[in-house]
């Protein structure tokens, strides 16, 4: 039994945590040999790598198979210190194993911690009629440095630079947040960056979501203040003496080279204005340098960032360029994403390149920007120094053209003439450096294009938060998060990312209880749109994401934190409520009808923000009793059963066995969340169907009801339906979408066709189908256990003959793969993470036509053997591969 990773917070040795009790995790290698449990840990943390000495928590020997999310119990940490730790455990033989020193290192914990003061322009004056700032500061440094240290907030965003470069690859630093209530700083260890003698530091800023001012598109113009920075170097000696380099009234200040920054409308820079070497030390200031004003400090509290910070993790170069029109051409990258271009030009100086992204382009082959925020432009005003490389800094879009104006696209070896030559152009996609969690594949061409564009519209909007959009609105619209949640996390560890969502939802929680549709709620609806504002599909995402973390992560700590928050939530839908009915909300956005996509049109909206209480209510139930709120799992529960009495009353037709309108969304949502008697449950089942079925295999659902559609369907059996579902490519389905061009996710089913956002993910409920229905991976941290219990039911329809999945847990590696050959033969490979155990479900029409790795399943290893279950052969196994081998005629997924 041999260890793989240790994690402190989710991360291999982190710098800068600020939670006072972090938590311990750590994963186990495959391994072919089976049976492998934990029986015990021990922790031992000290301020000392060598031999743990200097101890400062032992947790002692602990009989338990917990592996995550152990909470430190030691004393209070401290600010800036590093801590080493070491882990011992125990397998089933009582042999233990210990592992090599890891660490961690602490952030500042304490506002006293901060010698920095807020650095800004001079109070009156305002960056909205001015280039963004720069912001310098030359040191000198009299010793070697053992250890160097950098603590920045630069709002809205910064950059930061030392000695003329350029500290760190990330981007778009730091995430955006309420700032009147959390602004997030950032640490980098800069020890390799300091030199014995003289140093300078620069930052540069821009506006981000602080300060929106508009001046192009916008989707809303609001600012917590003008451009202002906070950074605090902290240097040791290797004599063990400390000085600190912190922004005072000292700093100097000067318009820097970006004339324009808006993270809706794009960003110009004129590098005539860039003053060459002014992040060296020893740099000659011109008149246009200034002392920097100490400002107020925003309103927000300072937070550690615990994100995976952003980065270039793609790049794209164009495809083709066409030329539309006299002196504008047309680069096709051949894929839609979010982020920038990068961009190597020569030309004569003053002269002025216009970049213009978008996802589509109109008849005449220029770049229509008509549904994703226009005017967006990113310009580039050359110095005419020779060969000049540029990227935008603060402003990114989503894309797959780009429109190119006052440039050449030519070779780098063409000779210099008027108009500028634009040597190279690349397209660089952003988001989050967090780890891949999946990997699925299969035989079938559409449902691998379908995953691959899930999943470029998961990246796509994936950025300190989950935003709807990458272009038109870049908003953290809540009900993608609980609904795609499990798709997310099945193909990346999002764990961080969905618990600053928590955090943001907490700072956008109104004192009534209310939880608003976007958090950060930067926009704020009139009461005349309260449904934009209101809804607890949307609202609902406190409670179930916090289930989602724990469920998906062991995350205990999140429940706790946030269980006043998410039962005030509950309060005030219950006190909004009409007898237990919620009449207010968005319903079933974007459903497929007559009217094109928009408002709810075949569900009612109280049916479908009625059911989705119910499911907070059913939830808080498990959170109340998981924390042992016993009186709060009582009233809760109470409230749960009036709340599906209220349902069934008013939406259900007891003559018909149909609930609300028949439609999908309106059957699918109660067979889903357990509103459904079980008397009803076969025959509002085959309603479903055969609504199904009359649309020609098409979904009507939107984006809250596919979810319910797709699960309704899965968990009772019927991914034939799912599986004829995708095989569509007419309108509405994803098939049609690749049909028509699409490369990401799209708003609208319609695709392409009608328009609207070309880059969404909120439609993508299919990728949980691909891991939990065809893979049939299930997972979820059991207390009891304290571990992860595995269920593997994998759905085999008729002309599928392959599927390969694998997903990465907190504890090690699980996969699934399946092959059916003749129609009849079926191999399932199983790999079970040590310390997990797992029902498998093994597709068959008689148990003794199960075979493991050749031999009888009664004579292998690992192996217990549950029973038959309706075309499965049920069987419990330990960690360990298995290669189980079945006959599959005849099973009961494969009716028509």
């Amino acid at each position: 039994m041999q260890l793989d990773e240790m994690f402190v917070e989710g991360k291999r040795c982190p710098i800068g945590i600020d939670v006072t009790r972090p938590a311990f995790s750590w994963s186990y290698k495959s391994s072919l040999t089976r049976s492998q449990m934990q029986t015990a840990y021990r922790i031992i943390v000290s301020t000392t790598e060598e031999n743990i000495q200097h101890i400062v928590w032992d947790s002692g020997k602990i009989a338990s198979r917990k592996s995550v999310h152990i909470l430190y119990e030691g004393p209070p940490l401290q600010s800036r210190i590093r801590y080493y730790w070491k882990l011992q455990f125990w397998n089933q033989d009582d042999q233990m194993v210990e592992s090599p020193a890891s660490y961690w290192e602490m952030g500042l914990l304490h506002e006293s911690d901060w010698a920095a003061r807020w650095i800004g322009e001079w109070d009156g004056e305002s960056f909205e009629r001015m280039a963004l700032p720069l912001f310098r500061y030359d040191f000198k440094l009299m010793k070697s440095v053992k250890r160097a240290r950098a603590y920045i907030c630069g709002l809205g965003q910064y950059e930061l630079r030392l000695n003329g470069n350029k500290v760190s690859d990330h981007v778009l630093t730091p995430g955006w947040t309420n700032f009147d209530k959390t602004c997030l700083y950032n640490i980098y260890d800069v020890t390799d960056e300091m030199n014995t003698g003289d140093n300078a530091v620069g930052v540069m800023l821009g506006n981000g979501f602080f300060n929106v001012t508009g001046g192009r598109y916008t989707k809303f113009k609001h600012s917590f203040g003008t451009p202002t920075c906070l950074v605090q170097l902290e240097i040791t000696y290797t004599d063990g003496t400390t000085v600190t380099i912190a922004t005072n009234q000292d700093w100097r200040i000067a318009e820097g080279p970006i004339t324009f920054s808006c993270i809706y409308g794009g960003e110009d820079y004129d590098a005539r204005r860039n003053p060459s070497g002014w992040d060296l030390p020893g740099y000659t200031e011109s008149d246009d340098w200034r002392y920097a004003a100490e400002v107020d400090p925003p309103l927000g509290k300072l937070k550690s960032e615990a994100l995976s910070s952003m980065k270039v993790m793609h790049t794209f170069k164009p495809l083709n360029i066409t030329q539309p029109s006299p002196g504008v051409y047309v680069a096709d990258f051949g894929q839609n994403f979010s982020g920038w271009v990068d961009i190597s030009i020569r030309g004569q100086k003053d002269s002025k390149i216009t970049l213009s992204p978008a996802e589509l382009l109109k008849e005449d082959g220029t770049a229509n920007q008509k549904w994703t925020g226009s005017p967006y432009k990113f310009s580039y005003i050359l110095n005419g120094d020779g060969e000049e490389i540029w990227s935008p800094r603060f402003s990114y879009y989503g894309f797959r053209y780009v429109q190119i104006e006052g440039a050449i696209p030519v070779d780098s070896s063409a000779p210099l003439a008027e108009i500028p030559s634009l040597l190279r152009l690349e397209g660089q996609m952003i988001y989050p450096d967090t780890g891949l969690s999946g990997h699925f594949e299969c035989s079938d061409v559409i449902l691998n294009r379908t995953h691959e564009m899930i999943n470029q519209a998961i990246l796509s909007n994936m950025k300190s938060l989950f935003t709807d959009c990458p272009h038109r609105e870049k908003l953290g619209w809540l009900e993608q998060i609980h609904l795609m949640g499990p798709s997310v996390a099945f193909n990346y560890q999002v764990e961080a990312l969905l618990t600053k969502v928590m955090e943001d939802i907490r700072d956008a929680q109104l004192p009534n209880g209310m939880v608003p549709t976007t958090a950060p709620e930067y926009v704020v609806f009139s009461d005349k749109w309260r449904c934009f504002r209101d809804s607890v599909s949307w609202g609902g995402a406190y409670v179930l994401t916090g289930w989602n973390l724990f469920r998906l992560y062991g995350n205990t700590r999140i429940l706790t934190e946030h269980y006043d928050g998410m039962k005030a939530y509950i309060d005030y839908v219950t006190e909004s409520s009409d007898q237990f009915i919620v009449h207010q909300g968005l319903g079933d956005w974007y459903d497929v009808g007559e009217n094109g996509p928009g408002f709810a049109q075949n569900t009612p909206v109280p049916h479908t923000e009625t059911a989705m209480y119910y499911h907070l209510v059913d939830v808080f139930v498990q959170i109340a009793n998981l924390l042992n709120n016993k009186q709060d799992a009582i009233k809760y529960m109470n409230l749960r059963d009036k709340i599906k009495s209220a349902f069934n009353n008013a939406f259900f037709n007891q003559e018909t066995s149909r609930y609300a309108t028949g439609s999908q969304t309106s059957n699918a949502m109660p067979l889903s969340l357990g509103l459904v008697d079980d008397q009803y449950k076969e025959t509002v089942l085959s309603h479903l169907i055969e609504d199904i079925r009359l649309h020609g295999y098409h979904t009507t659902a939107g984006d809250v009801g596919h979810r319910y559609v797709l699960l309704a369907l899965a968990l009772n059996g019927r991914s034939d339906i799912i599986y004829e579902m995708t095989r569509q490519t007419d309108h509405p389905s994803y098939g049609y979408q690749i049909a028509h061009g699409a490369t990401t996710l799209t708003e609208a089913w319609d695709g392409p066709t009608v328009g609207k956002s070309q880059n969404h993910f909120m439609l993508g409920h299919l990728e949980e189908w691909f891991y939990a229905g065809l893979a049939g991976i299930d997972y979820r941290y059991d207390p009891d256990f304290q571990s992860f219990t595995l269920t593997i039911k994998p759905s085999i329809p008729v002309g599928l003959e392959e599927v390969k999945a694998q997903h990465q847990l907190l504890v090690g590696t699980m996969g699934v793969e399946w092959k059916r050959y003749n129609q009849t033969q079926l191999t399932l490979h199983v790999r079970i993470p040590a310390n997990c155990t797992a029902d498998v479900y093994v597709p068959t029409f008689a148990m003794d036509r199960i075979t493991e790795n050749g031999s009888k399943i009664e004579a292998a290893s690992g192996i217990e053997i549950i029973g038959y279950e309706a075309g499965y052969g049920v069987l419990r196994v330990t960690s360990g591969h298995y290669q189980f081998e079945s006959e599959v005629a005849d099973l009961p997924f494969e009716r028509n």
